[in-house]
Formats: structure tokens, C-alpha cells, sequence
């Protein structure tokens, strides 16, 4: 390997390992370290480094990964086989081989998210490496203000299903009223629970000043009787509330005497109809099932430790041994809606698509994006247990996808906003046959033809290069330079074949088909959806939900084949 191929090996691997940048720096650094009979040449070596560093930059990632494959294939072997194993969750405070129970309880009324699938996996990771139960169990008590509807049960079951959960039990909270009911009354009749029947305005000013509702001391026989009424419609909506008796003194009001049972007119619940009008809130129907289903770990956001603190109450109560709770922040990831509201709010409107839009976090526009269960699992166990609140950037999650389908994904030529190019000089029928995937090739190859006479289409993302005494490359076919530009096209003038000469003289390379099948692929670009259209291989054997390189384009998701035509869902780079 001469200076110039030693200096393009290191600018690449440098570039390849910082998202397609290379630091000047760090080349001469490893130039000169790892071959110390060059520094006596390190004026002459360091502006051949940053020309040489400028040309990589300007390469595409698909380009600079070519290159390097081409120069210094042993890069791939050697990272593959010194990368680190990789890091596991640590242990579980008060576990034991197989005695482990952890739950996860999503609330039906929106479709599953990212910010949903941390507790989800942490919960199922923990369950499994303990050889214990997963839970799943949906929180559905809520028919007003977070209304489950029948289509999310299914949805989410699937999600996580598809994200590779064994899922030991499902329970549904609405199936499970009468065992709430029975435990309110448990503890009423303990004088630990209370009716209250002040209007909500005045109860907040009681409480905020710590005074005890006029109801709270009142006999359990008159708190019986109030709650029988609750049960039997004699009271309506927001004249009744049952409320666990806590610290009237606590500093943070929101626990005191916090509410647990209320009553809902006319719920419609989909699952229950207007059979119950009295509803757990979720304190008092997580506590119970958790404590009834035999939890012994629960994984929630930071956001939730205040309904710890509530929840304890009951528990004493009952001298029940609180589960091991494990606290963790938000996750967020950047440019990405997960919001249900906020996305339930778009597709009402007409914004998005519906719920597996590829603009949104949901696991199923993840899905359909082509982002793979095992990266998400990843890069939660990845960002682990932190209490803090983090956001990892869409390029975290591609990176950890495209390590995956890498070693999968089928190459194809696809030439958005196709241009055409007339060739003159090359007077044969021409078919390169090229593999579907270079460090495969037992998987065959594609055949594009070159026909004298027909153009060539080359995409419009290139035209910076096509232009008039230029030379460029068409990949995998040969070599041309450019006469002319025009509204009509791109002529062009066959210059050689050979790929080598091409390097020597460092011309761009470029894609193209010939007569290609209509593709589009949807690129999701923070809030707007961008529709490339183009020309894809006519031979290209593409499936629905299979997951392929574009060169010089990005890892897609087939969404749709046709009619003849091609939809994709643009992944990453």
C-alpha cells in the first residue's frame, strides 16, 4: 500500500467511525503513529492528508463504505471480531431465580410508543433473565378522559409480540371491578376508607389547608350505606368519591386523602357497556393488582413516584409487602412525535397518516419504517435504568438498525427524479451482472442492460457532477465523460470500461437503470413527509415488508408492490 492509498485507508476509517466525517487531526495522527518511517515526510504528508480528507467528506456514507470495502476490506473483520460484547442490564435489587414477577400496564387508548417501550422492555428483559413471569396487563378504567377503544388491545399485544415478548399472563383491569370493589369495601369497614360527598372545589380548599373532610370520621355504617348508594346509582357523577385516608399533614397535597373509586354516568365502556358506574382510579387498581397477581418488581418513570408514595397506603393497610420499584426517566427521541395526544390530535385532522405513520414513534411506524425489534431492545437496554430524563437522536437508532440489516439488506439501483443520459461511442449491448449483496455473492446477482441507442437515467441528486468535460462512472458499467447538459438530458461520450482508471483519476461514481419500474419512497423529514419518485431495477424482486439498500440512497422498507409499482419507506442512511 503506497502513502496516498495509506492516507485514503485511515481518512476513511476515520470517517466511517464519525458519521462520514474525518478529522484531518486524527488522520495525520494515525498516519505518522502507526508508521513512524513517515515522519521525516510529514510536511509533504499533511497537505496530501487534507486534500485527501476533503474527498472523503464530500463521498456519500454508502460511497465512503465502498471504498473502504475496496481498500481495506480486513476493517470489517477485524471490527466484527473485536467488538465488545455487549452490555447487559445490572442486577435486580431482591431478586431470586425464578420468583421474579414484573408487569407491564399500558393504557388502550392510543397505539404503543418508544416512551411506552422502555418500562415495557426493562420489565420483560428483567422477568426473563430471572426466569420469571411477565404480566401484561391492560389499565382500561379510564372510559372518559383516556377512553380505551378495542383496536389498541390487539395492537399492543402485537407490538410486543413482534418486539420478541414471551407474555406469561394478560390481564384487563375492566374485567377484574368486582375485586376492586371488594377491597374498597375492605376498607371502609377497616375505617382506612372513607365516602366523601363534598363538592371537588371545596375538598381541594380542605385539603390545601390540611382540614379534614366533614365526612372523613363520619361512622362506618353511614360510609357503608354511602357506598351502596355509589354502587346502586343513587348518586351521580361527581357527588361521590371513596378516598384513602392518609396524612392530612403530608407536604405534597396531592397524597392526602387522594381519591379512589368515582363514578362515571354512562361510561360506555367497550368492554363493559353501562354495567359499572363506579371506576378505580389507577393508584387504587395498580395497587391492588399488583399486590393481587403477585408483582414483585415494578419498572416506572420518575414521573410516577408520587403514586408509589400514594399506593403505600394501601398496602399498609393491608400489611402487603410493597413491590421493589425501580425508577427511571423519560425517553425521547429527537424529531420524533410521541405524544398519543398530540398524534392521536394529526390523524384527526388529517396531518398523519394514522398510527403507524413513519413521521411517528410508534412501535408500529417503527416497524413499518423498517427499524428492527432488536435494535429498539437495544438501544433501551443500552440507555439502561437512568433516573434522568434522556433523548437519544434518530441516528443512535439507526445505527444499531443498520448494523443489523446490513448483513440482510439486498442492494438495488433506485434513481430518484430520474434524468436521462445518451450515450455515444459504445456500440454493444452491454448487461452488468452485479451482486446482490458484495460479501454474499451466494445470493446471486442483478442484471441491469446497457442497449446502444437508449438512454441511461441517472438522478437528478447528481447533477453537480454531469457537467460538460467531466468524467464519472457509471457503477458497474463503465466509464463516461460528459458532453453536454440540457433540457432534453444528459449527453454523454463512452470513455472506458475499466473501473481502475476510474480510481486513478478519482471520478465520482454514479447509479442508474434503464428501463426501471415506478418507485417512490417516503422520506420522513421531522413533521413533513417527502415523496421521492424515481425509477427503480426493472428485474428488481423486491417483497413487501423486506428490507433492501438503495445505493447511494438509504436502507428502505418495502411498504407496497403493485400494479408494476414500487412503494418504500425510507429508513436511515
Amino acid at each position: 500500500m503506497n502513502v496516498e492509498e495509506l492516507i485514503w485507508k485511515y481518512a476513511l476509517i476515520n470517517a466511517y467511525t464519525h458519521k462520514g466525517k474525518a478529522n484531518p487531526k486524527a488522520v495525520i495522527g494515525k498516519v505518522l503513529g502507526e508508521n513512524p518511517e513517515l515522519r521525516p515526510k510529514a510536511r509533504e504528508i499533511i497537505p496530501l492528508v487534507n486534500e485527501v480528507v476533503e474527498k472523503v467528506n464530500a463521498l456519500s456514507l454508502q460511497e465512503q463504505e465502498a471504498k473502504l470495502r475496496e481498500l481495506y476490506p480486513e476493517f470489517f473483520e477485524e471490527k466484527k471480531a473485536g467488538k465488545e460484547e455487549k452490555k447487559g442490564l445490572p442486577p435486580l435489587p431482591k431478586a431470586e431465580k425464578g420468583k421474579v414477577v414484573t408487569r407491564f400496564a399500558p393504557n388502550p387508548d392510543g397505539a404503543f410508543h418508544l416512551g411506552n417501550a422502555r418500562a415495557a422492555i426493562l420489565s420483560h428483559e428483567y422477568a426473563r433473565m430471572y426466569d420469571g413471569k411477565f404480566i401484561l396487563r391492560f389499565d382500561d378504567t379510564d372510559p372518559k378522559v383516556k377512553r380505551p377503544e378495542p383496536i389498541f388491545y390487539e395492537w399492543i399485544k402485537e407490538d410486543l409480540e413482534w418486539l420478541g415478548f414471551k407474555i406469561d399472563e394478560v390481564h384487563i383491569a375492566s374485567d377484574r371491578l368486582e375485586i376492586y370493589y371488594d377491597y374498597a369495601e375492605k376498607l371502609i369497614k377497616m375505617g382506612k376508607a372513607y365516602v366523601c360527598t363534598c363538592p371537588p372545589e371545596k375538598f381541594r380548599e380542605l385539603r390545601d389547608k390540611a382540614i379534614a373532610c366533614p365526612h372523613r370520621d363520619e361512622p362506618v355504617e353511614v360510609q357503608l350505606e354511602r357506598w351502596r348508594k355509589m354502587l346502586n346509582g343513587e348518586y351521580k357523577e361527581g357527588e361521590a368519591v371513596v378516598r384513602i385516608k392518609t396524612d392530612l399533614k403530608h407536604p405534597n397535597p396531592a397524597v392526602r386523602d387522594w381519591p379512589a373509586l368515582r363514578i362515571i354516568d354512562n361510561p360506555n365502556h367497550p368492554r363493559t357497556g353501562n354495567k359499572y358506574r363506579v371506576w378505580p382510579l389507577y393508584n387504587f387498581a395498580s395497587a391492588i393488582d399488583d399486590h393481587e397477581l403477585g408483582v414483585t418488581h415494578i419498572f416506572r418513570g420518575q414521573e410516577h413516584a408520587e403514586n408509589e408514595t400514594r399506593q403505600r397506603y394501601v398496602y399498609d393497610y393491608f400489611g402487603w409487602e410493597y413491590p421493589v420499584t425501580v425508577h427511571h426517566g423519560r425517553l425521547s427521541i429527537e424529531g420524533v412525535i410521541l405524544s398519543k395526544s398530540k398524534t392521536r390530535k394529526g390523524i384527526e385532522e388529517g396531518k398523519y397518516l394514522g398510527w403507524d405513520d413513519p413521521r411517528l414513534g410508534t412501535i408500529r411506524a417503527l416497524r413499518r419504517r423498517g427499524i428492527r425489534p432488536e435494535a429498539i431492545r437495544e438501544l433501551i437496554i443500552e440507555v439502561g435504568l437512568k433516573r434522568s430524563d434522556t433523548t437519544v437522536s434518530w441516528d443512535n437508532l439507526a445505527a444499531i438498525n443498520r448494523r443489523i440489516v446490513e448483513p440482510i439488506a439486498n442492494r438495488y439501483f433506485f434513481v430518484a427524479d430520474p434524468v436521462p443520459m445518451y450515450i455515444e461511442g459504445y456500440g454493444e449491448e452491454f448487461t452488468a451482472e452485479i451482486p446482490l449483496h458484495p460479501d454474499y455473492p451466494e445470493r446471486g446477482v442483478r442484471r441491469l442492460k446497457f442497449t446502444p441507442g437508449k438512454p441511461v437515467y441517472v438522478s437528478k441528486d447528481d447533477m453537480e457532477l454531469f457537467k460538460p468535460g467531466n468524467f464519472v462512472r457509471l457503477k458497474d458499467l463503465f466509464n463516461v465523460e460528459i458532453i453536454e447538459v440540457s433540457e432534453e438530458g444528459i449527453k454523454a461520450k463512452f470513455h472506458s470500461v475499466e473501473y481502475e482508471i476510474a480510481r486513478e483519476n478519482r471520478w465520482r461514481m454514479v447509479h442508474w437503470v434503464t428501463e426501471g419500474k415506478p418507485c417512490e419512497v417516503w422520506v420522513p423529514q421531522g413533521e413533513e413527509l417527502v415523496i421521492r419518485h424515481g425509477l427503480l431495477e426493472s428485474d428488481a424482486n423486491v417483497k413487501v415488508d423486506e428490507v433492501v439498500q438503495f445505493e447511494r440512497f438509504g436502507f428502505v422498507r418495502i411498504d407496497e408492490v403493485k400494479d408494476g409499482k414500487v412503494r418504500a419507506i425510507f429508513a436511515h442512511k
